[in-house]
């Protein structure tokens, strides 16, 4: 992927708060930390909010992909003078330039629009690109996020042309070779002391030129259209999570490798379960009478069965009980489920249940509120 201006003018690891030399991981849980305090959904009024989750998006989107991190650390570590002009480390008093005599070419190649590569005397032409990174959101229901599914996410992009599949030429035609460059993609032009090649004026460098174009696309080998992409989602998966799907997002030009697609998932709420972690939990109201004798209560599990929890005499509303491995499973660990008894309060007491309590009441002597000394 080549540099992007924003890289020598924005810091990535200090938008995500991160060190230098932080962990994947540790640069994964600093973007979904921010990705939920920013998102648009929870700040609806803020417009800095949006712009903050942008700014952090973009951040994660580099230095949370080992590829593009490497790529730009080292862009990052030559300075400006990595992607265009500007003071470099090393020079006298630390104000001078600092390349090799290799980049010179680069240097004069930026100053008229040209760079260095492969071609006698000068660079290639346009050549392959890698095709735009995509982004696109998918709402969950609890439970599909927790054990995991197979979906399909519907969006509209770039995609390769359906009609000549990418090559823009019409059907039964193919693109010639330039006859300006002799399908070179550059042109050699001589300066006295030094020689550059710029790209071909007649292919826009891409050393092809299409005869008669698709017309569909219009020769360009692409077409906006809705498509379905397939999607895997692993259990577990948190709200606000980013998934990335290689390869998924928009098409490269002049043969170049398509993009990725990052899939923003969105958990929703359920009625019965909640998630702490790889823990899921649950609130189960119960009778006074229940808490205060003992009972047995029969709980639902999110695998569709149950289980029976013993619940001793005296105890207190709150307590928390907790099921060994039935919460949410991963490869890699697999959860408990945390069960919360609350003591439920009648609004209305019939004559009996009335007759009941005061009859307790009178029997009970010590105050739970003796500690108050009031």
């Amino acid at each position: 992927m080549a540099p992007q201006r924003e890289w020598f003018e924005k810091d990535y690891y200090k938008v995500l708060g991160v060190d230098e030399q932080a962990s994947s991981k540790d640069i994964t849980r600093a973007y979904r930390k921010l990705a939920r305090e920013f998102h648009p959904d929870a700040n609806p009024d803020d417009p800095k909010a949006e712009e903050r989750f942008k700014e952090v998006s973009a951040a994660y989107d580099v230095i949370g992909d080992d590829d593009k991190r490497k790529e730009y650390d080292e862009v990052r570590r030559l300075g400006p003078m990595a992607g265009g002009f500007g003071a470099a480390p090393g020079g006298a008093g630390g104000g001078g330039f600092n390349f090799e005599a290799g980049d010179l070419g680069d240097l004069l190649g930026g100053l008229f629009g040209r760079g260095r590569g492969g071609a006698p005397g000068g660079v290639r032409g346009t050549g392959p690109q890698r095709g735009a990174d995509l982004e696109a959101e998918l709402h969950l229901p609890f439970r599909q996020a927790v054990q995991g599914v197979t979906t399909s996410l519907h969006l509209t992009s770039d995609a390769p042309c359906s009609t000549c599949h990418g090559s823009g030429a019409r059907p039964g035609t193919t693109p010639q070779v330039c006859p300006q460059c002799g399908g070179r993609g550059v042109l050699d032009e001589n300066q006295g002391l030094f020689s550059f090649s710029t790209p071909c004026p007649n292919c826009g460098g891409r050393g092809a030129v299409i005869v008669e174009p698709c017309p569909t696309c219009r020769g360009s080998g692409t077409e906006r259209r809705p498509r379905e992409v397939k999607v895997r989602i692993p259990a577990g998966v948190d709200d606000g999570q980013r998934i990335r799907l290689k390869g998924r997002g928009g098409p490269g030009r002049n043969g170049g490798p398509p993009g990725d697609l990052y899939v923003i998932t969105h958990v929703e709420p359920d009625p019965v379960f909640g998630r702490k972690g790889r823990d899921l939990t649950m609130t189960v109201p119960v009778l006074f009478s229940e808490a205060a004798l003992g009972t047995k209560l029969t709980v639902p599990t999110l695998d569709g069965d149950q289980v029976t929890l013993k619940i001793p005499e005296g105890t207190p509303s709150g307590k928390v009980f907790r099921v060994k491995g039935r919460g949410v499973k991963t490869k890699k660990s697999t959860g408990d489920l945390l069960v919360t008894v609350q003591i439920t309060v009648p609004r209305k007491l019939s004559r009996q249940q009335r007759e009941a309590v005061e009859a307790f009441a009178a029997a009970t002597s010590e105050s739970p509120r003796e500690h108050l000394e009031v």
